[in-house]
């Protein structure tokens, strides 16, 4: 369960990204509210006159209003602005590893995680496409709530529309290859027991995306939506679900289409990012559902171009951080 009293830990991310900055801008914005956090990252990277350094989440509370709290990590980062250097890889990581046990000894309500570069960390040798898969591997023997099933599984959530990938991090012939009414059927239980539990939606409505254009037109643009997606649309009604599709993707995302559901379930990850995006760029929150924890992250990548040059914007950060303390008093 969800601490919703304690802080959330918020992670440091790429050193030479946007993180460090816009992490800074949100304390700035949130300090004087509820939603209370501390970062784990290299106190090196902020002016001493900005930040407290603390030894644990218990510090928070005494600390937040004046300064950011930040938990020194144990290894150092030399980081320059606009640079994603390999070297920095045992920090970034050293940083989501200890957010991720803090949120599960319930010292943190949850955890909010700033970008990485996944090329930098893949140079360093780490093993996983993204953040998502990663914190499905360090949370995977934690138990779950009671009657929730396990994920990972991504969501976008803007004020105006909440999309979920089936398929992620993988290329579009890859994530074909990977579909099945399987999959599909698991990710949307996940994303309804989520909305129930965690945004409250009482009897969330799912709408489910074709994979090919006009959603097969009846096989003669594809077999897979009548073969694949169709008959996960019919678990998840068999299952007591208020879930409908395949619909054809391109025709979901208008104002009245979106009226008449609390999310899309997509088949790709474009598909789900596209429109998401479009709608909330600067306010989407990138949501982990099926975890033993609650994790957002903002929508948006480490922004190398601009880092250190004072113009990263914290909205889509600071979205994820009151998204993640409104999680967890749910949950709770």
């Amino acid at each position: 369960m969800a601490n919703a009293t304690a802080p959330l830990a918020l992670t440091m991310g790429e050193p030479g990204g946007v993180g460090p900055e816009i992490a800074q801008s949100a304390w700035e914005k949130l300090c004087g509210g509820d939603s209370r956090f501390f970062l784990i990252a290299d106190p090196s990277l902020f002016p001493a006159d900005k930040i407290a350094e603390i030894s644990g989440p218990q510090d928070v509370a005494s600390t937040f209003a004046e300064r950011l709290p930040v938990l020194p990590l144990e290894k150092s980062v030399t980081a320059n602005p606009g640079e994603a250097a390999p070297e920095n890889a045992g920090a970034v990581i050293e940083s989501i590893e200890r957010a991720v046990a803090f949120a599960l000894s319930g010292e943190a309500a949850g955890i909010v995680t700033n970008p990485i570069q996944k090329s930098a960390l893949i140079a360093a040798g780490f093993q996983f496409p993204g953040h998502t898969e990663f914190l499905g591997e360090l949370a995977k023997d934690a138990a779950m709530p009671s009657g929730r099933m396990r994920g990972p599984v991504m969501m976008l959530a803007g004020p105006d529309l909440k999309t979920v990938p089936v398929t992620i991090h993988q290329s579009v012939k890859d994530a074909v290859h990977t579909l099945s009414t399987d999959l599909i059927v698991r990710t949307g239980m996940i994303a309804a027991q989520a909305l129930i539990h965690e945004f409250g939606i009482e009897t969330p409505r799912l709408a489910i995306s074709g994979l090919n254009p006009h959603a097969g037109e009846g096989g003669a643009l594809g077999a897979e939506d009548d073969d694949i997606i169709a008959p996960a649309v019919s678990a998840l009604q068999d299952a007591g679900l208020n879930a409908h599709g395949p619909l054809p993707a391109d025709t979901m995302f208008h104002a009245e289409a979106r009226e008449t559901y609390d999310a899309a379930l997509c088949m790709l990850h474009d598909q789900a990012l596209i429109p998401a995006k479009t709608l909330a760029f600067h306010d989407a929150v990138n949501v982990t559902l099926g975890l033993p924890i609650i994790r957002t992250s903002p929508d948006h990548g480490t922004a190398l171009d601009i880092a250190g040059k004072g113009v990263a914007r914290a909205d889509s950060l600071v979205a994820a951080i009151e998204m993640a303390a409104a999680m967890a008093a749910r949950r709770k």
